[in-house]
């Protein structure tokens, strides 16, 4: 006998990221075609290749004895985490029904850096305590699941770039299976350093427009020449549909459902054939109960990179046939850059806004579509959309691939 899985619903939204502190302030820079990325000043990135980055509009907003144990990444999940919370009106729930799932690529990387210097520089009495869980990569998601007493699960996938989107994947599946109620989800990344930065300009995976920061992220653009890290957070209070209603708490939209997948094919190359990518999508579609023709607007990974952008053009058609003509696609990482683990869950909220205010925020940057990507991508002008179902696609290196579906 088949049963209906639990709906799952949005009832809180919190982010920080490089277009603003907070939900509207990032959205409304969305609409408002606003880069987020600029030259960095600071003296530690002179002797890199790359001298652009999108770090974060405002600095956590958190005083010095509180975040003098927390890591940066740690830092910006704990202020996301308190505004989805507050959004969704402080949810009086069992803790033992609460779980949180907050992910990040890296983890403490700058806390990891920085504290090896004090070691090599210092000695190891100067050596921080807290250096270990400030480094580790299930700090953010711990230091959620204790703000709120989270004591139903408190989980960290760490996939990549595709890390916050498996976050909030795994939420709709702890509530789908009964585990929890409510699910504090979503992604955080703080990886704006010297080492990151000369790790991934030595892949080539960088753009190198130093002279012209805000044009340099451009998805699916012929000139595109690499992604722009990018730093931030982003969370959503996801909800069993029957605990949301009996508190009468407002709710953005559905999580519909969510699809996995891996390419088996190379650590950091995607497959050109887009398979692994194409299985998520049609895997989403059926964890929803969705057809292709439902949806009407993709969020696509679209990270600026030459071999990524078509390879998920190439997905997006198989996946969805014919149908991919009728859909308004748009790159939001050509405004926020790219932030690797919290990217999915940063996205995940303008898709749910997108449909929730029929608007599809326009792709900067987009001066002339690749030949070679056959896609509605919307550019230049934000397009009004109807009703309908919206994915939010990601795509991390190891093959990671993962699609939320979204209603309202």
């Amino acid at each position: 006998m088949t049963t209906t899985p639990r709906q799952v619903v949005v009832t809180g939204l919190g982010a920080i990221t490089p277009l603003g502190g907070d939900v509207a302030s990032t959205w409304e820079g969305l609409l408002a075609s606003r880069s987020g990325v600029r030259r960095i000043t600071e003296a530690w990135i002179e002797e890199l290749p790359v001298h652009i980055a999108a770090p974060l509009a405002v600095e956590p907003p958190l005083g010095r004895v509180e975040a003098r144990t927390l890591d940066r990444s740690q830092q910006m999940a704990l202020v996301a985490a308190r505004e989805a919370w507050a959004d969704a009106g402080s949810p009086d729930v069992d803790q033992e029904r609460l779980a949180a799932c907050v992910a990040s690529g890296i983890g403490g990387v700058q806390t990891l850096l920085s504290q090896h210097d004090v070691l090599r520089e210092k000695g190891p009495r100067r050596v921080s305590p807290h250096v270990v869980p400030m480094l580790m990569p299930n700090g953010p998601a711990s230091t959620v699941g204790l703000a709120f007493g989270a004591k139903a699960g408190v989980h960290a996938p760490v996939s990549a770039c595709a890390s916050g989107s498996e976050a909030i994947a795994l939420g709709l599946d702890i509530i789908r299976a009964g585990r929890a109620d409510v699910v504090i989800a979503g992604g955080t990344e703080a990886a704006i350093a010297a080492l990151p930065i000369a790790g991934f300009a030595q892949m080539q995976a960088l753009s190198r427009r130093n002279d012209t920061p805000q044009t340099a992220s451009r998805p699916f653009d012929k000139a595109r020449d690499g992604f722009v890290l990018g730093e931030g957070a982003a969370i959503l209070v996801l909800e069993s549909a029957e605990h949301a209603a009996a508190r009468g708490a407002r709710v953005h939209g559905v999580l519909a459902g969510a699809g996995i997948s891996s390419d088996a094919y190379h650590i950091a190359a995607p497959d050109p054939e887009g398979a692994g990518a194409a299985r998520a999508v049609r895997a989403a579609l059926r964890s929803a109960s969705l057809a292709a023709t439902d949806v009407v607007h993709i969020n696509a990974h679209a990270t600026s990179t030459p071999a990524g952008d078509l390879a998920e053009a190439v997905a997006l058609r198989s996946a969805l046939g014919g149908h991919i003509d009728s859909v308004a696609i748009t790159a939001t990482k050509s405004m926020t850059g790219h932030l690797l683990g919290a990217a999915g869950a940063v996205e995940a909220i303008a898709t749910l806004l997108a449909l929730r205010e029929r608007t599809v925020p326009a792709t900067r940057n987009l001066d002339a579509l690749d030949d070679e990507i056959a896609l509605d991508v919307v550019s230049v002008d934000n397009r009004t959309i109807g009703a309908g179902a919206g994915l939010s696609n990601s795509f991390g290196f190891g093959g990671h691939d993962v699609c939320l579906a979204f209603t309202v």
